[in-house]
């Protein structure tokens, strides 16, 4: 599980978390919505350790983030909002050189490397350079990479943005894989059906902090809307009812 805990960070003395609370739970799919400039991203690095709260702490399994971070990597899975691949690399040498970093070699190496290739259908791709990848490969191969070591957790930041059906299809069937696998899955998205598939339960923030939460249908309920994305514009922005474009 994943605790959030009092969070607070500022940037050139503007807060941009206030006083961030919640959790994820172990097999569930949590998601985290927001108005651009919400916070999410600052969240979601936070969590990985990517950069430090001013306040507050972040727990995965009981490990402190900040005091733990090789630990608590070991433990999670990251596709975060650029895909960091090395051009140069193939495939398999890219996913190589992760799983060696994660502490991985010899037989449990090349094991790890083979099933993820299997799962998300990397075969094609396998030998080749990422240089010139599409939107959909790329993202194939750095969910590869977060997935490679068998992570406990897996966060991902707006990871559908730019797919084509086929790889949006992929993923999602990867995450449900995993939640029943009991992964605690935590992403960030801007695709309303999409988090209404998906998620288990759904986090909405609005000025640094968690402004309501609960499954799609228990906000839709609350806010007298008639779907998911009516019900987020008037957590998130204080309108009611339909956008009106």
């Amino acid at each position: 599980m994943i605790a959030v805990e009092s969070i607070y960070k500022q940037f050139a003395g503007q807060r941009v978390l206030n006083d961030l609370n919640f959790d994820i739970p172990d097999g569930r799919i949590t998601a985290l919505l927001g108005a651009n400039g919400a916070g999410k991203t600052t969240c979601l690095r936070i969590i990985t350790g990517l950069v430090k709260a001013d306040e507050g702490a972040v727990f995965v399994d009981g490990l402190n983030v900040a005091e733990k971070p090789l630990k608590v990597r070991r433990q999670l899975g990251v596709v975060g909002d650029r895909e960091g691949l090395y051009d140069r690399l193939t495939v398999a040498e890219y996913l190589s050189f992760f799983a060696s970093a994660q502490g991985l070699s010899g037989v449990a190496l090349q094991h790890a490397l083979s099933s993820v290739r299997e799962e998300l259908e990397l075969g094609s791709l396998w030998q080749r350079r990422t240089k010139g990848f599409s939107q959909g490969e790329r993202m194939k191969v750095s969910l590869a990479r977060a997935l490679v070591h068998r992570p406990k957790h897996l966060i991902l930041d707006e990871p559908t943005r730019g797919l084509d059906v086929l790889a949006a299809r992929l993923l999602r069937k990867t995450l449900l894989r995993l939640r029943a696998e009991g992964v605690a899955i935590l992403f960030s998205s801007h695709i309303m059906a999409e988090v209404a598939e998906l998620s288990d339960r759904v986090l909405v923030m609005a000025n640094g902090a968690i402004v309501d939460s609960g499954k799609p249908e228990e906000l839709i309920e609350r806010t007298g809307c008639k779907n998911l994305e009516d019900s987020f514009v008037s957590l998130a922005y204080g309108i009611e009812g339909e956008v009106v474009a």
